[in-house]
């Protein structure tokens, strides 16, 4: 599938903007659909008149809801021949309601009634095209025969016929080399040939012929002129084969190609098609996981896979989530818990009531992103389609001249100067150049969610191995983001058996996030707490064991007359180490002190050290106090912490960022630090598994909360920057040596067609090097855990 040359044109149109995240033309109603940024949709509308299209709004509920997609209906529009060809294909049938083809993605999405899409699809097939499903979260159905590069082979009619047209094709050569040279042999050894061409060449003079109609140089129109042309000087066995092997070629290319592209594809097969629903009367059923409602119960036993995004109800057993955020050790869930569809549960029935419809899922979001993603441009690919549209002309410009010229330069015959030029039409085709950079950031974002690592796109992909620094928010990015008790001891004579159970006791009847942690610290169960209330700001009282007894924070105590030298210097010790401390106090004198700490995460300093070794300076950015700040980011190894700061100060950091070091990262939540990861030149989003917010507000989403994904991002740029100019290199190197050689040396149309395909393949394979090692690995162990603030005021 091919696009028109209107769509082609509006598309280069459109190149130099930022801020245009997709283009969809729509069969038969004549529309593009833009969805851009709001800032940059006027400039789009005013490049694409400057083109000489008339853009005219389209008002449709479905595409102006939210501001999001917008419709403008194109009157010169045209389909190209192949889409063309599918409508007219379609258009007996009742029951579509509509079709759309996807810029980029080379993708046919058909939305039909149930009873009319497999009639749609024979229809299809019927037209010579071979539709092959593709992955999409929205809940349409889609199929195309897609590619990135202008072969638009469509697998070439199945490898029975291509094997059958090589074999025709070495009839024609052993009858070349061995038949009589009589005028019988000669037509039977054409006839050979033309079957052998027709067999493995239909669907390329198909589509050559349409291209050269739209006035187009692609490899088909290419391909048809050069093989006809051998042809029709007598080199019909050479003429054959080579399009025997071209086809062949092409083949397996596009196997080739589609691995890459559906690489993502697989983990739709992670998620079952039916769960294990209770009914309204009590009773299990299994129901196709579309049907399922938010809010159902879903039952998964050992050795399942989650069917769809839920919340544990009952049971407790243990998560791989390997496949939606790169965790390679399994998550123990409890009642409260998410869970992912698609992930497995390794141990005890679990069961959890739905909170997404299989259509929104996490994994289905992902799926989504990264075909999105793959949709979009990527510098150094647009580069190259600059360059080949110049290049492909230039080429075919010079088989003229060689064709014209040769004979009265080099004396050559006007045939075998016709031959030298049919050998330059095959090298002029740029194949392995343009889909050397499609293949590798396909490739890329692929290895990337692969492990847990969301790529908006090819620029993000490219762009991150430009990082100089990253500023890194503090609660829930570097720390655990959950108040720990990292210390309690008793302060002057007294029980500590006793104390610890007082404490409890107090702390158990509070649902204050530091209160809950001294509960979960103390692992202790004292009796009930009597006349208990709470401070509001200070703390809680309560009478246990007959005595008064209050929990609290330093204001408390002090408001009590309690504090001394010696118990305020401890206090202090604490405070700069960033803990909150609560102390417990009867009505004469302090019993106890309980420190809770915000932990740094297990992974956070190996992190930092990571960021480091590839040259990128890590800056800590926090709403805490300096204090606080520092010391969170003296235990990750952070020289440079800022505290004290609101979104709005997060953003000015971010600006002198990059003033100072250049190009800036921000690693966030995704909410609270938006401005900050929109000013960022690439915004890494944190915990984005389940968050609908981070999905949308950064560049990059790391699924789980290991910041190590962000070293590893910058890593997978620089190997994705390494293999784009390997190919690129491969690509011109190998086509500039076969150029001279047609021009001043012997190269045959064989060594044409084999440096054309050769280098094509060679580039693919070369790319799909990045899909390799992407299995997840345990993360690297960093230093203990070591204890830290938290913000609360008891």
């Amino acid at each position: 599938m091919d696009c028109s040359a209107e769509e082609s044109e509006i598309r280069r149109a459109l190149e130099p903007l930022e801020g245009i995240r997709s283009l969809g033309f729509q069969l038969g109603a004549r529309t593009l659909k833009i969805d851009a940024e709001d800032g940059v949709l006027p400039l789009a509308l005013d490049a694409i008149r400057k083109a000489g299209f008339d853009p005219q709004p389209v008002s449709t509920a479905a595409h102006t809801q939210g501001g999001q997609g917008r419709v403008f209906r194109i009157a010169t529009m045209d389909c190209s021949a192949e889409e063309a060809e599918i409508r007219r294909a379609l258009e007996p049938l009742g029951g579509i309601r509509s079709l759309g083809f996807q810029l980029g993605a080379r993708t046919l999405k058909i939305d039909a009634e149930e009873s009319t899409f497999p009639l749609a699809l024979d229809a299809i097939r019927k037209a010579g095209f071979d539709p092959q499903p593709v992955a999409s979260s929205e809940g349409g159905q889609a199929g195309g025969a897609a590619d990135d590069h202008d072969h638009g082979h469509g697998f070439a009619g199945g490898i029975t016929r291509l094997v059958a047209a090589l074999v025709f094709a070495t009839g024609a050569e052993v009858l070349s080399f061995f038949a009589p040279d009589q005028m019988v042999w000669k037509v039977a050894g054409m006839a050979i040939a033309a079957v052998a061409i027709w067999l493995a060449g239909i669907d390329t003079y198909k589509k050559g012929i349409a291209a050269l109609l739209r006035g187009k140089l692609n490899i088909n129109a290419l391909m048809s002129v050069a093989v006809t042309g051998a042809f029709l000087i007598g080199q019909w066995p050479e003429a054959a084969m080579v399009m025997a092997l071209y086809a062949i070629a092409e083949l397996i290319e596009a196997k080739a190609v589609d691995r890459a592209r559906n690489a993502i594809k697989g983990l739709l097969e992670l998620a079952p098609e039916e769960a294990l629903v209770l009914g309204a009367n009590g009773s299990w059923s299994a129901t196709p996981v579309a049907s399922v409602a938010i809010g159902a119960t879903v039952r998964i036993k050992p050795g399942e896979r989650v069917p769809l995004d839920g919340k544990v109800t009952k049971g407790n057993g243990a998560i791989n989530q390997a496949p939606v955020t790169g965790e390679s050790i399994p998550v123990d869930k409890a009642p409260g818990d998410q869970v992912f569809a698609g992930t497995i549960n390794e141990t005890g029935e679990l069961e959890f009531e739905v909170t997404a419809l299989s259509s929104n899922t996490t994994l289905a979001r992902i799926i989504q992103a990264v075909e999105q993603a793959q949709g979009t441009r990527a510098p150094t690919q647009r580069f190259v389609d600059r360059f080949a549209s110049i290049y492909t002309p230039a080429v075919f410009a010079i088989a003229v001249a060689v064709a014209v010229l040769t004979p009265f330069l080099m004396g050559l015959t006007w045939l075998e100067a016709l031959y030298k030029a049919l050998v330059l039409l095959v090298i002029a085709c740029p194949c392995a150049l343009v889909i050397s950079t499609p293949v590798t950031v396909v490739s890329g974002l692929a290895a990337g969610a692969r492990r847990g690592i969301l790529i908006k796109g090819g620029t993000y992909l490219e762009d991150a191995r430009l990082l100089k620094a990253v500023a890194l928010d503090k609660t829930g990015t570097i720390t655990e983001g959950k108040p720990k008790l990292v210390k309690w001891q008793v302060w002057g004579a007294g029980d500590e058996s006793a104390i610890q159970l007082m404490a409890a006791s107090l702390a158990a009847r509070s649902d204050h996030p530091v209160s809950k942690a001294i509960v979960q610290g103390l692992e202790a169960q004292g009796p009930e707490a009597e006349s208990f209330k709470a401070l509001p700001g200070r703390g809680v009282e309560g009478w246990v064991n007959g005595a008064r007894l209050v929990l609290g924070n330093h204001r408390l105590i002090h408001e009590q007359g309690l504090c001394g030298p010696e118990l305020e210097a401890e206090l202090a010790i604490h405070e700069k180490q960033g803990r909150t401390v609560t102390l417990l106090a009867d009505e004469s004198r302090v019993l106890a002190l309980f420190a809770v700490a915000d932990t740094i995460r297990e992974t956070s300093k190996q992190a930092i050290a990571d960021l480091k070794a590839l040259g990128v300076t890590s800056v800590m950015l926090t709403g805490d106090n300096t204090a606080t700040a520092k010391a969170i980011a003296a235990q990750a190894g952070i020289d440079d912490a800022r505290g004290d700061l609101l979104p709005e100060a997060k953003l000015d950091a971010i600006k002198e960022m990059q003033k100072r070091y250049g190009a800036t990262g921000m690693t966030g939540d995704g909410i609270n630090d938006a401005p900050a990861l929109a000013q960022a030149d690439i915004g890494f989003a944190m915990g984005g598994a389940g968050t609908d917010t981070a999905m949308e507000a950064a560049d990059v989403v790391i699924m789980n909360d290991d910041l190590q994904r962000v070293a590893e991002t910058v890593r997978l740029s620089k190997r994705t920057h390494a293999v784009l100019w390997q190919n690129i290199t491969l690509a011109l190197g190998i086509k500039s040596v076969f150029l001279v050689m047609a021009v001043v040396g012997t190269a045959t149309m064989w060594m044409a067609v084999f440096a054309d395909m050769g280098a094509s393949l060679l580039v693919v394979g070369n790319g799909l090097r990045l899909l390799r090692g992407t299995r997840v690995e345990p993360a690297a162990k960093a230093q203990p855990a070591q204890p830290k603030e938290h913000a609360h005021s008891h």
